[in-house]
């Protein structure tokens, strides 16, 4: 999803340009079109994304600070490898990254990630950078310090957590444009996604991100792409084989002009659907849980917008 680039926005977090009449007049006919959907099941498919650690998981910290959960197999690996690490009644205690800056800190998890990598702990290496921000309550912003830098497909063996952009992409009736993932996507290949989804890099805006995925995914302008709206934040947290996965979804909705019909440039997408509310609704066994959950965040947030 990184592959290639589009012409940058700038550091805003938000999409730049107010929403204008005639764009809340859009909105409120997309919310009508999804009127039919109670809020509750809307709900009842956010509430699917959202688990609990199972049993037996550790809580890994810098110093005093929680900041992520490491299955049981992981901890003797990761006491191995990675220097002034402890176990306490707590959890494992990093105390050599409470003493030092995002520098080092950043060296020293990436030399650990290198060597559970070569053990085999850590698989699908991306050579791509995440900031690790905490469980922060608004959009990161590459102008603020993160704790630490580290390679994406370590996130899962510490359960840290990510964050990622998704926009759903809505024709002018009330369709949903979705993409469908490519059969040579390690994860849920084949499955129903999102217009565009892609994990926000390290230095990298969350606007910048946005435009990026919508370009090499979808292949639209970047001044179409410009025009998201901000939907909301969705938290996805589940056991998966690589160890526990956390990441925080920033949702975006995408209102397409008449005739807008999305191709993908970069071959992560083999194809796209325009569904109807009810033919989105009959389909969410196809969709990823992530998929499922940015559209209901994004259905909710059209009908307060609509609403305003």
């Amino acid at each position: 999803m990184n592959s290639g680039s589009a012409p940058s926005s700038g550091p805003g977090l938000q999409a730049p340009h107010p929403i204008a009449t005639q764009t809340i007049e859009a909105i409120q006919a997309i919310a009508q079109a999804w009127a039919s959907v109670p809020e509750a099941r809307l709900r009842e498919i956010l509430g699917r994304i959202h688990h609990q650690p199972p049993s037996g998981f550790v809580g890994f910290y810098l110093g005093e600070q929680r900041i992520g959960r490491l299955a049981p197999e992981h901890v003797a690996p990761l006491l191995d490898r990675l220097p002034q690490c402890q176990l306490s009644e707590r959890g494992v205690v990093w105390l050599g990254g409470e003493r030092c800056g995002a520098q080092e800190r950043s060296a020293q998890l990436a030399a650990a990630a290198q060597a559970l990598r070569q053990a085999g702990w850590i698989t699908g290496w991306r050579d791509e950078l995440y900031s690790y921000w905490g469980e922060i309550e608004h959009a990161p912003d590459p102008a603020e310090p993160h704790a630490f830098a580290l390679e994406r497909a370590a996130f899962r063996f510490f359960g840290l957590r990510s964050h990622a952009v998704h926009i759903n992409g809505f024709a002018p009736d009330g369709r949903v444009w979705c993409g469908i993932r490519s059969l040579s996507k390690a994860t849920d290949p084949g499955r129903i996604d999102n217009l565009a989804a892609g994990g926000l890099s390290a230095g990298e805006s969350v606007l910048d991100c946005a435009i990026r995925e919508l370009h090499e995914e979808a292949g639209l302008d970047p001044e179409l792409a410009r025009q998201v709206q901000p939907a909301g934040r969705v938290v996805t947290r589940r056991r998966e084989s690589q160890g526990w996965h956390d990441e925080a979804l920033l949702v975006y909705n995408l209102l397409l002009p008449a005739g807008t019909v999305p191709r993908n440039l970069d071959g992560e997408v083999s194809g796209f659907l325009c569904l109807s509310p009810q033919q989105a609704m009959a389909r969410l066994g196809e969709m990823t849980d992530d998929a499922a959950g940015v559209l209901a965040q994004g259905v909710l947030a059209l009908r307060g917008a609509g609403a305003a």
